[in-house]
């Protein structure tokens, strides 16, 4: 099949390319400009040039629409928010010429919205942090008893359609009551509503799914070694692990009511306090961490793909656990923000590791059943890019 793969700067998208290249497919890789990690692959057939989603959105699917019916392409696979939801968006366009394997435009949407999800969650018994919304800017609203400081403060959506394009939005952390007045005074109105959350201590776990209309067929899990930043964010190192029968509990519950289709990360912290999973977000798209997945034996880039051409899928019931996946340079990253920056403004949790420890563990370059994400011997290109593209960031 002829696959588009966007947002060909993005690690999932590399690691699509890279899965379904080796199966024979032909992949055409878009992005803003080449090249790009996902276009330095060997595997990548073909690329297009787009106009940035972010800013343009309704020229991106323009010019997404008429490379689709002028290559005669088969698939389309969108991978970050901003490209998943406008194409989400216009799904029946797109499946005039092609397919798209994706949930339709409304559960995507309700997933995105956390304020939504939330509700859900707790209408379903899924477990959730202590929660304030404050649904509006200037709204007046008390914490309850029990919810005190630090707090999360989380607008309601990641990404939200601004004009053309969009606006980005960050989870932050707040010590006291000033700082939170600060914060959301800070946040534009179209942030709104806003979460304000109990910090979870305990470490992230990711359960990633695929859905064949409404009925799951793989299910994959992983757990949060180290994070960039340190305190919490993308994942730099991550193993593979069995899926807690708790979050698949809860994931089932969650993507069932919303009749999902295509795949999902189901996003929870594991509370110390009672480790049992508390629900942080769903991303009704594919995930950085995805080629930790197929490097464990659940090939989700696959199984979209199978499911496009409308091929029956077999469950996935067995993958391998132990596995890890590292992304070089992120990790890198990391170090360099716990040696050179105050454990206040990375607001790290008592009993984090010192910056001597952290640097004995990013020198444990070879470990058993450890693969490096980006960096492949038999598709060297994209690393090359990569340490081309970080160099010319830290000069």
């Amino acid at each position: 099949m002829r696959i588009l793969v966007t947002d060909g700067d993005n690690r999932a998208a590399l690691a699509i390319t890279r899965s379904l290249g080796r199966r024979g497919h032909h992949l055409t890789v878009g992005a803003t400009g080449h090249p790009s990690l996902a276009s330095s692959s060997k595997y990548c057939r073909e690329r297009l040039i787009y106009p940035s989603p972010r800013d343009h959105a309704d020229r991106f699917i323009e010019e997404l629409l008429r490379a689709v019916r002028d290559r005669g392409i088969d698939v389309v696979l969108p991978v970050s928010d901003v490209t998943t939801i406008p194409v989400c968006e216009h799904k029946s366009d797109f499946e005039t010429y092609c397919r798209v394997p994706f949930a339709d435009e409304t559960a995507v949407k309700l997933a995105a919205d956390k304020a939504y999800l939330l509700s859900l969650a707790r209408d379903l018994g899924v477990g959730v942090p202590a929660t304030v919304i404050v649904e509006a800017k200037g709204t007046s609203f008390e914490l309850p008893e029990g919810l005190g400081f630090p707090l999360v403060v989380k607008p309601g959506r990641s990404r939200i359609r601004h004009q053309d394009g969009w606006l980005e939005t960050a989870v932050g952390y707040v010590r006291n009551g000033d700082e939170l007045a600060r914060t959301l005074d800070g946040l534009p109105a179209a942030a709104y509503p806003v979460l304000l959350q109990e910090r979870i201590t305990g470490p992230g776990s990711g359960l990633f799914a695929c859905y064949d209309h409404g009925r799951p067929v793989a299910f994959f899990s992983h757990r949060r070694i180290r994070e960039k930043p340190p305190s919490g964010g993308v994942s730099v190192l991550r193993e593979s692990i069995a899926v807690s029968p708790v979050a698949e509990e809860y994931a089932r519950k969650l993507l069932g009511h919303l009749n999902w289709h295509g795949v999902a990360m189901v996003e929870f912290k594991l509370d110390e306090r009672d480790r049992l999973p508390k629900l942080m977000e769903i991303n009704g798209r594919f995930w950085g961490s995805l080629q930790l997945a197929v490097d464990a034996g659940v090939d989700f880039p696959a199984i979209v793909a199978d499911l496009a051409a409308g091929k029956a899928i077999e469950p996935v019931r067995s993958y391998r656990t132990g596995v890890k996946t590292r992304w070089l340079l992120g990790d890198l990253d990391r170090l360099l923000m716990v040696l050179f920056k105050s454990r206040k403004s990375l607001n790290l949790p008592a009993g984090h590791g010192g910056r001597w420890r952290c640097l004995r563990e990013f020198l444990q370059f070879r470990q058993k059943d450890m693969y490096y994400e980006v960096l492949r011997r038999d598709d060297p290109g994209p690393w090359f890019y990569e340490v081309r593209r970080w160099l010319n960031g830290h000069r």
